[in-house]
């Protein structure tokens, strides 16, 4: 098919007339109707992806989500179109993913009506583990950890032109303490990139990453997908605590409030039945277990025990000092009933 393309300074509204190749008319056709069929949307970036490695990816989500790749014009024209044709929906997707300007690089789309969690860890578990190229930017800071490198002696150029102090030992090179060669957001240079070959250290792992996550009409980062249950049941206890304390400053009754209201009304009714002659029925027995003093003394027998057990310890010892004493009378009993006259 012929492609027939507007001059340079049509006016607008003159591409009426333009005929598009059937390849993108295809295309076209195909994206809308993805996007008809799936309301949850995950921008992701594919820079330094591999065809076979993308592949990997359309496998693994094959049934659960869609991958659609193209250029960002290319998505911003079919979003603006749907946008003109009209509907709450496509509206929305205008305003939360075109106004906002994240269509930005070489982005793509990963359309689904399942769960988003499961489609990222999918995504995440695809990505491959690739060396430092030169001209790249680095997604995290790369360190050269201390020790023994293997190399001959000669490699030293290396390691001086990045300020790494080494040392010769038994004929290699060791390198004296840890050392940051690239940081994070910087370009990777050709002294990094042969280092970290040299020394067959393969830092980085490259991968679909996701920037944004468009849910039925909401835009989120990928941070929130992190987010466990135990991080949002512990947002809600602080969240209920500060309602608690406002409601109790303020005077405000509130439900979460009350339980603590009557609570304090309790002890408050409690204190002037004990300090008073009138005793309500239900408060009898706590009453008197109070000023009886039941509560602070019940301890007391735990600590008074080992005086209680002590006293059966002395008792052995007074038959013995009986014994002792027996011996005089029996020394009466031999003279027999006879005075000192018979």
């Amino acid at each position: 098919m012929t492609r027939h393309r507007p001059p340079k300074h049509a006016p607008l509204g003159g591409n009426a007339d333009r005929i598009y190749a059937k390849k993108k008319v295809n295309y076209f056709k195909q994206a809308n109707s993805i996007l008809d069929e799936f309301d949850k949307i995950l921008i992701v970036k594919c820079d330094n992806v591999q065809s076979l490695q993308m592949q990997h990816v359309r496998q693994s989500l094959r049934g659960k989500a869609t991958v659609l790749m193209g250029k960002n014009t290319q998505l911003r024209k079919i979003l603006n179109d749907r946008t003109e044709a009209g509907g709450e929906k496509q509206l929305q997707m205008y305003d939360k993913i075109i106004g906002e300007g994240l269509l930005r690089g070489n982005v793509g789309f990963i359309l689904t009506n399942g769960e988003i969690k499961d489609v990222k860890k999918l995504v995440d578990e695809n990505k491959i583990q690739a060396p430092a190229r030169v001209g790249s930017i680095a997604p995290l800071d790369v360190v050269v950890p201390a020790g023994n490198t293997g190399l001959e002696p000669t490699k030293t150029s290396f390691f001086q032109a990045l300020n790494i102090g080494t040392k010769i030992t038994k004929g290699t090179v060791e390198i004296l303490k840890d050392e940051k060669v690239i940081k994070k957001g910087e370009k990777v240079g050709s002294s990094e990139a042969t280092l970290l070959q040299m020394l067959g250290i393969k830092p980085f792992f490259y991968g679909l990453e996701l920037q944004w996550v468009y849910d039925n009409g909401c835009v989120y980062g990928p941070e929130v997908l992190d987010i466990t249950d135990d991080d949002m049941k512990e947002k809600l206890q602080l969240g209920i605590s500060r309602v608690t304390g406002l409601s109790l400053g303020s005077g405000f009754t509130t439900s979460l409030s009350m339980p603590h209201v009557l609570m304090n009304a309790f002890k408050q009714a409690m204190a002037v039945t004990i300090s008073t002659d009138y005793t309500a029925e239900k408060q009898k027995v706590l009453k008197e277990s109070i000023l009886s003093g039941k509560a602070a003394a019940a301890p007391a027998p735990a600590a008074a025990a080992p005086k209680a057990v002590a006293k059966p310890e002395a008792k052995p010892s007074a038959p013995a000092e009986k014994k002792k004493e027996a011996p005089p009378a029996e020394e009466e009993d031999e003279d027999m009933g006879l005075g000192l006259f018979d």
